[in-house]
């Protein structure tokens, strides 16, 4: 039993917490007047204040930041003591913004619990929805509504809180339990092995937390005017300058990102409410032009009524990214620096993978045929099972997972194989998004019964084609000079890197382009070299520039020198 000291010393500590907690505002509305960067907020608790600085209609919400969420992990329970309080004067603030009352009354609110990492981890991290749900509840809904969404909004609730929090155990009839529990169990999937593996790929500190959203639910399985979908300004996947996305009539937004259902084209929504639709298209153009960059937006329409639930620079292909970058630069949203940093080395290394041919695609036999997801082609063995992909990467073979979808706890298998099939699901569902941000080919939404067909096969998957073939089939390679993007972004680089490379002529020859050679060639004082991959060793070139604080003046922006002569 500790004595008289330690426990006034761990008295005084915890009462220092909560007054420190309290002062630097931990538990944030979310009503656009709170000033604070991506960095505490988090990448939704950012998306939402801006939706609501700029009077789109967002369900109201609050933020507890990515400083408490890092505190949680180190003291978890003087840390909730801390913040509590705090967190029911915001669910009050919610419960008087709605006119509903959380778990209870005739007009319940029910709130969904989500994470925020200040940078964009999609798909690694946990949510729970439907959160408030009792008997009570239920009876309540059961009047307003009917009885049929009610248990169905029951239902929801009860899988997502045994999956995220409580396992197979009931969830408490305390609505203000599952809350709290909720909100511990987000936190701590910071340390979730997907997200750790997640961040070691990517080379992101495991240092800090995520923020949490409590965000008052609409209802996509309300009846037949609802329903919930994922829009983006552009197509992450080909870059085309139009809308595209995922809507799921008479679902929830969880039903959509999941990839457990198959959704319909963003285009059905124009169709069955075309009011709904042209106030979204509105909505993802301005959304595009305050935040300078193509957003993916989450959102649900109740009862004929759309509200966006959140906003996040959208994950894309290399191919887009590089079509992207430029479009927003020809609109003159961004300028030559930000389109060059948009686009990476990796991106154009993925651009200058072996295609197919068209007469070899055709040629062989067509196994699967579904949504394009990421672009690219690969040839691997399928494997339907993450541990049996695992095992064959480690025995060197070249893997193709293919699952009737994939979920966040798959993400080793996605980063061990080359590329991802799925036999549900559409453009925005986990396997897409997840597979474009890891830079992986895949193709969604192929059908039942396509894993049992292709398990143990030796196949080939065109995410662009969306197709899956026979066989090892055989590619041809592309050079920067094959496309006009390639070029113009390498005029662009020549006129911004402290190195300018060139296919030929009478410059030092690069060996490579790694980090070293640039560097080297660099520290040289060399202005001009040829390279092999001129568009790549000029972005290594600015990447190590601006690491090394070092700005690089672009040609006719100052006095004339030898960098800018032919």
């Amino acid at each position: 039993m500790p004595d008289a000291g330690a426990t006034e010393s761990t008295w005084t500590g915890h009462s220092v917490m909560r007054a420190e907690l309290s002062r630097s505002d931990s538990v944030l509305l979310l009503d656009g007047t709170t000033n604070r960067p991506r960095e505490i907020l988090g990448t939704k608790g950012h998306g939402i204040e801006a939706m609501r600085r700029h009077s789109l209609p967002v369900p109201p919400a609050f933020c507890i930041t990515t400083e408490v969420g890092a505190r949680y992990l180190a003291e978890p329970e003087p840390t909730m003591n801390a913040i509590w309080n705090d967190v029911l004067d915001r669910m009050s603030r919610l419960e008087a913004e709605t006119s509903h009352t959380f778990g209870r009354g005739p007009h319940p609110l029910l709130v969904s619990v989500r994470s925020g990492a200040a940078q964009s981890m999609p798909g690694m991290m946990d949510t729970v929805l439907n959160l408030g749900m009792n008997d009570a509840v239920e009876r309540a809904l059961t009047e307003l509504s009917s009885s049929a969404f009610a248990r169905d909004t029951r239902q929801r609730f009860a899988r997502g809180y045994r999956r995220v929090v409580a396992g197979d155990e009931t969830p408490p009839a305390d609505p203000y339990q599952h809350l709290r529990a909720a909100i511990e169990a987000v936190f701590t999937s910071w340390n979730s092995p997907r997200a750790i593996a997640y961040r070691a790929h990517h080379g992101l500190d495991d240092q800090g937390g995520t923020a949490v959203v409590v965000q008052a639910m609409v209802f996509g399985n309300l009846g037949a005017d609802s329903g919930s979908g994922v829009v983006f300004s552009r197509n992450p996947i080909t870059g085309a300058n139009e809308p595209f996305g995922d809507w799921l009539s008479g679902g929830q937004g969880d039903d959509v990102v999941s990839g457990t259902v198959d959704v319909e084209p963003i285009s059905t929504l124009r169709d069955e409410q075309p009011s709904v639709y042209d106030e979204l298209m509105t909505a993802a153009r301005s959304l595009e032009r305050l935040e300078l960059d193509v957003q993916q937006i989450e959102f649900t329409v109740e009862d004929g009524k759309l509200w966006l639930l959140q906003t996040r620079a959208a994950e894309r292909s290399a191919q887009a990214a590089m079509r992207l970058a430029l479009q927003l630069r020809h609109e003159g949203l961004i300028d030559d620096a930000e389109t060059l940093r948009r686009v990476t080395p990796a991106h154009v290394e993925a651009l200058l993978l072996p295609s197919l041919q068209p007469e070899t695609r055709l040629a062989a036999p067509l196994l699967a045929k579904g949504l394009p997801a990421c672009p690219g082609v690969v040839s691997g063995r399928a494997c339907t099972e993450v541990d049996e992909a695992l095992e064959a990467a480690d025995r060197g073979e070249q893997v193709i997972l293919v699952r009737n979808h994939t979920r966040p706890d798959d993400v080793h298998g996605m980063l061990a194989a080359r590329g991802i099939v799925t036999e549900v699901g559409g453009a925005s569902s986990h396997a897409a998004v997840v597979s474009r941000e890891l830079g992986r080919v895949a193709v969604v939404g192929c059908g039942r019964g396509v894993a049992a067909s292709l398990a143990g096969r030796q196949v080939t998957v065109d995410g662009g084609e969306g197709e899956v073939r026979a066989g090892n089939l055989e590619l041809s390679a592309w050079s920067e000079t094959d496309t006009r993007e390639l070029r113009e972004l390498a005029d662009i680089a020549r006129r911004r890197s402290p190195l300018r490379a060139h296919a030929s002529g009478r410059y030092p020859r690069l060996d490579d382009d790694s980090d070293a050679a640039v560097r080297a060639a660099m520290v040289t004082g060399h202005t001009d070299v040829v390279s092999a991959a001129p568009l790549i060793t000029m972005l290594t070139a600015l990447r190590l520039a601006g690491q090394e604080g070092a700005a690089a003046p672009e040609c006719g922006s100052g006095p004339r020198d030898s960098r800018c002569d032919e």
